[in-house]
């Protein structure tokens, strides 16, 4: 027997956009149910890095401060080319309100969000639940299909938010049109203990040819490490066996070497994810709109996917929930959906082209090649001007426009839960 239920906005997908996005409704009395087909939070993410302009926007939703006691400040980041320094930056020197990246456990982060949603009446967490089909009306999309503990569940809504992620099935059911661009290679991951000479705040990039890897504190004293392999290139690796890996971190961060041995000794001890991104036309269609990596996949390089996410989601609650109030809420929603398209696509394309140039720099091999990498990325070391305009265009586009007047962020006022 099916169930039915009946919300104003049903969000699929239980990560960092969809609990802001539902949390921001909930505040301004929208209802909203969230589909989640974990049954809890507490299971391993690698999307940990926060950007500066995301701690800021933590803050103003009010749930900094819960989270604030399990996170790692970055202060400096550091990239070495060869094995010498080619470009340092210290965060504290861009004087911004919030300058800092932060490193925090997505469950921490996932779970302080419900909670502050919770506080609200117009909030509902449906756990062990997954969509499996978008209902649809004279063209429209209506509502979610969805298996929960209990069974076969159709939610009614007003709204559905893809919010589920690189691999999004609403993006899948939804037929809308994209664009899936692999890059040309994929990263192996695990964690390690913070060795005792490597200071805790610092993310770290190395580079040896065409072979790199990123260095990133962990809370509370972990490193998570992520090193290129060519694309589809993890079996031939596995069959030279975890060695290969072994050698891979000594040539590329020999102070990790006795640890990785210790702590990586076989490749179930590691984690692959593939490196793509995805372009969409258009991000909704009547009844849906897609947010974060469903609408637009990033790359690991400087930690965005998270940070754009949760800019969706502030962005389009405030539309959403004027829509909603509107006389005719069909034509209002399918508005509000274009308009986030329309304010959030030109700060995703230039966090995508600057990850993309990055990721063609390290791909960089050859003698000549490799020079001309290490001289550009010296350049930019010796120019401040240059530095603070490439870094901060991208770790701190939403903190400038909101300071320049350019963005105005909209969000709910917090506090007691409203009856």
């Amino acid at each position: 027997m099916t169930t039915a239920l009946t919300t104003q906005v049903c969000v699929v997908g239980g990560g960092p956009a969809g609990l802001a996005l539902a949390l921001e409704l909930a505040r301004r009395s929208c209802q909203v149910t969230v589909v989640e087909q974990s049954p809890h939070f507490e299971r391993s993410f690698r999307g940990e890095s926060i950007s500066p302009d995301s701690v800021w926007l933590l803050d103003r939703l009010g749930v900094l401060d819960t989270v604030m006691a399990s996170t790692l400040r970055t202060e400096r980041m550091e990239i070495m080319d060869g094995g010498r320094v080619v470009l340092a930056g210290e965060f504290s020197s861009f004087g911004r309100p919030n300058p800092y990246p932060m490193e925090l456990p997505q469950p921490v982060l996932l779970n302080a969000l419900a909670e502050e949603a919770a506080r609200n009446p117009g909030f509902r967490l449906l756990r062990r639940t997954a969509a499996t089909g978008l209902l649809r009306e004279g063209g429209r999309v209506t509502g979610v299909a969805c298996n929960g503990p209990d069974g076969p569940l159709e939610i009614s809504s007003s709204l559905v938010v893809g919010a589920d992620g690189r691999f999004s099935k609403i993006r899948e059911l939804s037929g809308l049109t994209y664009e899936k661009r692999p890059l040309e290679r994929d990263f192996i991951w695990f964690k390690v203990p913070l060795p005792e000479s490597w200071d805790p705040h610092t993310y770290r990039v190395r580079i040896s040819g065409d072979r790199h890897a990123l260095f990133i504190p962990s809370f509370p004293d972990l490193i998570r490490v992520g090193f290129n392999i060519p694309k589809d290139g993890l079996r031939d690796l596995r069959q030279l066996g975890i060695g290969a890996l072994h050698e891979r971190i000594d040539e590329l961060a020999p102070e990790l070497s006795e640890s990785v041995r210790a702590q990586v000794r076989k490749w179930s001890d590691t984690s692959m994810l593939e490196i793509f991104t995805t372009v969409l036309p258009r991000w909704s269609m009547p009844g849906l709109v897609l947010i974060g990596d469903a609408a637009h996949t990033l790359t690991p390089v400087l930690g965005q996917g998270v940070n754009h996410a949760i800019i969706d989601a502030a962005t389009l609650a405030p539309l959403a929930a004027a829509a909603l109030e509107a006389a005719d809420p069909g034509p209002a929603l399918d508005a509000a959906g274009t308009e986030l398209q329309r304010l959030r696509e030109p700060s995703v394309a230039v966090a995508r082209n600057l990850q993309l140039r990055q990721e063609r720099a390290f791909a960089l091999s050859g003698r000549p090649a490799v020079t001309m990498r290490r001289g550009l990325y010296r350049v930019v070391n010796r120019n401040n001007f240059l530095k603070q305009k490439i870094l901060g265009g991208v770790y701190y586009q939403l903190q400038d426009a909101v300071r320049s007047g350019r963005q105005r962020l909209d969000l709910a006022p917090f506090g007691p839960a409203r009856q």
